[in-house]
This record gives C-alpha cells, sequence and structure tokens, in this order.
C-alpha cells in the first residue's frame, strides 16, 4: 500500500511522524509532494520518504492520497491530478468547508471513493483530535483504515457530514481558543508577580491536565469544576467573575462564528 501526501505542511508532516512512529506504515510507502525544493528535501531528510515536486506523481503512485493543502488551492491541485487519480485510489482532505458533494464534482469521476477528515494541530505533539467522514459508496473497511491511519496522531471519530462544521468550530480550529486562554491565564500569573516562563508552564500544565481528567474520568466538566469550588473559596469567587464577564456565552459565539465561516467556504 502507497500512501500519497499531496501537501507537506505542518499537518501533514504531523500526520506523517505519527503513521511512521506508531509502525503503521514504513517509510518506503509514503510518498509527498512540496512545492519547494527546500520543503522537500527537508520532509525526506527528517522522515525518510520519497518526495517529489509533481502532484501528479503523488497522485499516480497512492492507493491513499491524502490532499493536505490550502482550501483556496483545492481548485487549482484538483485540476491538475484530476487525470491522474487511480480509479481505486482512496482519497482523503483535510481542507475545511469543501464537502463530499464539493469534491465529487471537483474530480468528476463519479467511482472515486472520497473521504473528509478534519485534524487538529497538536497532531503536531500526537495528541491530535480528528473528525471523520464518508459518503455511501466508501466501503467501511477503507471508512476503519482512515480511523486507524489519524489515530495513530492522536483520537479519531467517524461523524455524519452535517457535523464537519461543528467539528472545525469544537476542534480543529479550537486549538487557538485554547492557547488565548493560557495565554490570558498567564497573564493573569504575571500581573500576581509570577515570571512569566513559569506561568506559561504552570497554565499549560493546568489546562493539559484538567483536559485528561475530562477524557479520562468520563465526568461531566461541570461536575469536575463543583470539585474545585469550595463553598466561600478562591475557586468560585474567580468562576463568578467569569460568568459575570460572560465567559461561556464568549466562548460558544466564538464557535457558533467558525462554523458559520465554515459552510461558507
Amino acid at each position: 500500500m502507497k500512501i500519497g501526501f499531496i501537501g507537506l505542511g505542518n499537518m501533514a508532516t504531523a500526520m506523517i511522524g505519527g503513521m511512521l512512529a506508531k509502525g503503521l506504515v514504513k517509510p518506503e510507502e509514503i510518498i509527498g509532494s512540496a512545492k519547494t525544493s527546500a520543503t522537500m528535501e527537508k520532509i525526506k531528510g527528517k522522515f525518510k520518504i520519497a518526495t517529489v515536486l509533481d502532484n501528479r506523481t503523488v497522485a499516480k503512485e497512492a492507493d491513499i492520497l491524502f490532499l493536505a493543502v490550502k482550501p483556496l488551492l483545492f481548485p487549482e491541485v484538483i485540476a491538475e491530478i484530476r487525470d491522474s487519480v487511480g480509479a481505486q485510489t482512496l482519497i482523503v482532505s483535510i481542507a475545511a468547508g469543501k464537502s463530499l458533494s464539493y469534491l465529487k464534482e471537483a474530480f468528476g469521476r463519479p467511482e472515486l471513493r472520497i473521504v473528509r477528515c478534519m485534524p487538529n494541530t497538536p497532531a503536531l505533539v500526537s495528541e491530535g483530535c480528528t473528525g471523520i467522514c464518508a459518503g455511501e459508496e466508501v466501503p467501511s473497511e477503507d471508512l476503519e483504515r482512515i480511523v486507524t491511519l489519524t489515530g495513530a496522531f492522536g483520537r479519531a471519530g467517524i461523524v455524519p457530514e452535517r457535523l464537519m462544521d461543528a467539528v472545525v468550530g469544537v476542534s480543529g480550529s479550537a486549538p487557538a481558543y485554547v492557547f488565548m486562554f493560557i495565554e490570558a491565564l498567564a497573564d493573569g500569573a504575571v500581573a500576581a508577580g509570577m515570571p512569566r516562563k513559569q506561568a506559561y508552564e504552570f497554565a499549560a500544565q493546568t489546562v493539559l491536565g484538567s483536559a485528561k481528567m475530562v477524557l479520562e474520568t468520563g465526568r461531566h466538566p461541570g461536575e469536575l469544576k463543583d470539585m474545585v469550588c469550595s463553598p466561600g473559596g478562591t475557586t468560585i469567587e474567580a468562576v463568578k467573575m467569569l460568568e459575570e464577564k460572560g465567559f461561556r456565552g464568549a466562548v460558544m459565539d466564538a464557535v457558533e462564528a467558525c462554523v458559520e465561516k465554515s459552510k461558507r467556504m
């Protein structure tokens, strides 16, 4: 089996690194194309995979073809590779806002099997979250193969396509919201006298540990919050302030705005 990547940016390299680290594929089973020779040589040296500058070469050789370019480049790239993709190739898009119907129409190849994935940047540290959907023409074994491959760099789950925009809002784009929260926590600690480097470490570790508690205990986030809030204590005072400032509403509005933007792309 040959896995191809058109685009070798941060997300693609995170995916490749995770697949290789888990032993799901060997370096000789991966081929990728990059826009520049510098990127091509860098990735080839890092992972020992085959790299080329020609997208069509990757499209011809791949059994599973990941389209790992920015959404705005999709029309150009698909037009370039449309006739080079084999009839049995499984195509996997990782672009926000590009629906299955758009992809099918763009390729103009009704026999092609197409899967949509929405990973996020924590894949770079093997803690990504990937939403996956596919049309009825994609066999269950193909879909499970993609779940396994994307699970190599974090968690992966199948969702109906109607929820893919929600996936963008709650995980695809959400690392940016979390980074802002970590930065704000650290700023608060710096204002209280803590050195900035230490403030970032304390804030980031707290977010990491809190997230693990949600995932590993299976408890409702509200229940976990209540465990920290002692009667008349410091935590409930801080929670009260967050509520007064519209913290929950602001986050919900941010997710909604992200979802609506994804729908318009």
